[in-house]
């Protein structure tokens, strides 16, 4: 699948910002190692996903998004952002230590 980019408004960015996470931050997760995985535990109209990753500083990042079609693009729409908790971290180390490089 390819992604052609993200949608941004005032409406998401200011969620992620609540939690101290900004835009930068948010594309970057999904530019390095990250684990991406269906949101199963929320019922929505449209179908969301969690992806977990570090920024290139070393910052641990939680993401909920989800996937809209605009003029021909698949962009990632981010709905909210924060930073992983210790426990959060460690499964995301243990998930990515098994992947090949």
């Amino acid at each position: 699948m390819r992604i052609g980019g993200f949608d941004w408004d005032k409406g998401n960015r200011a969620k992620c910002e609540k939690h101290g996470v900004y835009r930068d931050e948010v594309e970057e997760v999904f530019l390095l190692d990250r684990v991406v995985v269906k949101d199963a535990g929320r019922q929505a109209p449209e179908t969301r996903f969690i992806g977990v990753g570090q920024t290139g500083e070393g910052k641990f990042i939680f993401v909920v998004f989800t996937l809209r079609s605009l003029d021909g693009r698949l962009l990632i729409r981010p709905i909210s952002a924060r930073y992983m908790h210790r426990k959060e971290i460690e499964s995301y180390e243990e998930a990515i230590s098994g992947l090949p490089e």
